[in-house]
């Protein structure tokens, strides 16, 4: 059981921050960037490239510089050529498949055993025991958490904010939209990409298809932990993004432990479990409905027969 929730630990630190990069696109500015699946690969691809070339730490500022292009590229094509949002998304990511097999040597993979990486720098220190890994992760995602709410509280940080609540308004304020939104792109896929490439760095390998439907996974930890604590300011925001990705990974690594189901049917459920809590909102809302009517309508018929 220890090692189930070591193993929650350390792999929901490192894939919050994709929930943390959605929460910024998704949550604040109101965009659906479907951009980090491609982004996500290319951040571990830039980071195990780095790593093999003997520079794992310089992999990290590289990884996030790449994903700043990328989430460049989408913003451009949203902002100045007027695509559609998720079809701006859709056409970066595309690209980023060839982008990232030639950023890994024209290789659907690249490993690094027997290479130096942060994780094993850091092991070296003797610092957290087993856990070094776990504790690497969570000093990399707070780190990132506090960067990213103390930016949203900068006066560029606000003008994002205001850019995802009402446009028109920041439009006649005199606040460049185009440049908000740019801006907060780039800042969601350097998320994304430092998430990439820390998993590269912990997983000593970057694959090809490594990021499939990470989107819609990150999307359902950002809900749960929305869930369990509310969505009232910007620091709970980022706090459910990593409670929701370690409770997300809690439940996989428990399901995977217990043989619930075999290894064949975990596609099914994490389907399952993305669709709940993706739908959780919803059906929170239908229950508290049903007990409104139930409680009314017995209570009228006590009055009734009062009466």
């Amino acid at each position: 059981m220890l090692y189930i929730i070591q193993t929650a630990l350390e792999l929901g630190f490192l894939y919050s921050l994709v929930a943390m990069a959605l929460f910024l696109s998704y949550r604040v500015l109101n965009i659906a960037d479907m951009t980090t699946d491609g982004c996500f690969i290319l951040g571990a691809a830039v980071s195990v490239t780095f790593a093999a070339a003997g520079h794992p730490v310089l992999a990290i500022p590289a990884a996030m510089l790449a994903g700043v292009i990328a989430g460049f590229v989408t913003a451009f094509l949203q902002t100045c050529l007027k695509v559609p949002s998720i079809l701006a998304g859709i056409i970066t990511n595309t690209g980023l498949y060839t982008i990232n097999l030639m950023v890994m040597g024209w290789s659907a993979n690249v490993s690094l055993l027997k290479t130096e990486t942060i994780f094993s720098m850091f092991k070296k220190t003797g610092f957290g025991g087993a856990w070094y890994e776990a504790i690497l992760a969570g000093i990399a995602v707070a780190i990132a958490g506090v960067v990213l709410v103390w930016f949203l509280g900068t006066r560029l940080g606000l003008s994002i904010r205001a850019t995802g609540n009402n446009m028109d308004m920041v439009r006649a304020s005199s606040i460049n939209p185009t440049f908000t939104i740019m801006v907060g792109l780039c800042v969601s896929n350097s998320l994304t990409a430092l998430s990439g490439a820390l998993v590269g760095q912990y997983q000593n390998a970057a694959d090809i298809n490594g990021g499939s439907g990470i989107v819609v996974i990150a999307l359902a930890c950002l809900i749960i932990g929305e869930t369990v604590l509310g969505r009232r300011s910007i620091v709970k925001g980022a706090v459910a993004a990593v409670v929701g990705s370690i409770i997300y990974r809690i439940i996989y690594a428990i399901v995977l432990y217990t043989k619930i189901v075999p290894v064949q049917g975990l596609k099914l459920i994490t389907a399952i479990v993305v669709a709940l809590a993706i739908a959780a909102p919803s059906i929170k809302e239908w229950i508290a409905f049903e007990k409104r009517k139930y409680t009314l309508k017995h209570k009228g018929g006590r009055s009734h027969v009062k009466n």
